[in-house]
């Protein structure tokens, strides 16, 4: 449960799947074998998950397509700014993988849809195998998108009033509670089959785009992506919330729908 709408500590909704319901409904796949930090104790805060970059006047954007921001040679982070770009501020959208995963996979389920929509995508990678907070605190994972978001503010013309956060299952229960603790900058969520908030201290107003399949195996979506909703919208915000018939997946009209959204 919150302890209020707006100052909370770190935790996951009680109303929701807990991190051990989490981890025994993925059991029974492969990406359990990452999720097992999830099942670990809530642990105090490391940081408490709020970022500084901001974007910037004056930049201007020089290059286009697939660019590798080189922050770290083993998990770097990947933007990919479309062809199209002119002088005018872009909108950008980060998004963070699931479990198992990398950044590449992200343009994979994303496919032409950010360039034929214009926008600007930020692919980060997590410090292991996924992120920080799912396993009970905020720590190097948020250090990183921060970096890679200076980077981006540095070297790309953003539209401060549109920049969003989303993410693929682990990476969508990041992004929301993510966008939560970091709305006076992210003004729109998108959250694609996640499984459950990690709550921190609330900043802004942002509006959810949260998209579930009615077949899903991993996270079942009466116990994750319904029950999320319900407490977003419960809380006040501004939820739209997207069934398909569908598993664990991104099917490409809803990707489509997500970033129309953004």
């Amino acid at each position: 449960m919150w302890l209020d709408s707006k100052h909370v500590s770190l935790i996951v909704d009680r109303e929701s799947i807990s991190r051990r319901e989490f981890c025994v409904i993925a059991a029974s796949t492969a990406a359990s074998l990452a999720i097992n930090s999830a099942c670990s104790s809530v642990m105090p805060s490391l940081n408490d998950g709020r970022l500084t970059a901001r974007p910037r006047d004056g930049v201007k954007t020089t290059k286009t397509g697939e660019i590798m921001l080189g922050l770290d040679r083993e998990r770097d982070a990947i933007l990919h700014i479309p062809q199209r770009a002119t002088e005018s501020a872009l909108p950008l959208f980060v998004m963070l993988h699931g479990a198992t995963q990398s950044a590449s996979d992200m343009f994979w389920y994303l496919g032409d849809a950010p360039e034929e929509a214009g926008i600007a995508v930020l692919a980060p990678n997590s410090r292991d195998t996924t992120w920080d907070a799912i396993g009970g605190s905020f720590g190097p994972d948020v250090d990183f998108v921060n970096r890679a978001l200076q980077r981006v503010f540095e070297t790309v013309a953003i539209d401060p009033a549109r920049v969003s956060v989303g993410g693929f299952s682990d990476g969508a229960s990041y992004a929301l509670g993510f966008g939560l603790i970091n709305g006076d900058l992210f003004s729109r969520v998108v959250a694609f089959s996640p499984g459950f908030i990690v709550y921190e201290h609330p900043h802004g107003n942002p509006r959810f785009f949260i998209s579930h399949g009615t077949r899903d195996h991993i996270l079942p979506i009466d116990r994750c992506g319904r029950r999320v909703a319900a407490q977003l919208k419960d809380r006040g915000y501004d939820v739209t919330f997207r069934e398909f018939d569908g598993d664990h997946e991104i099917p490409a009209d809803v990707v489509r729908e997500g970033l129309r959204f953004l």
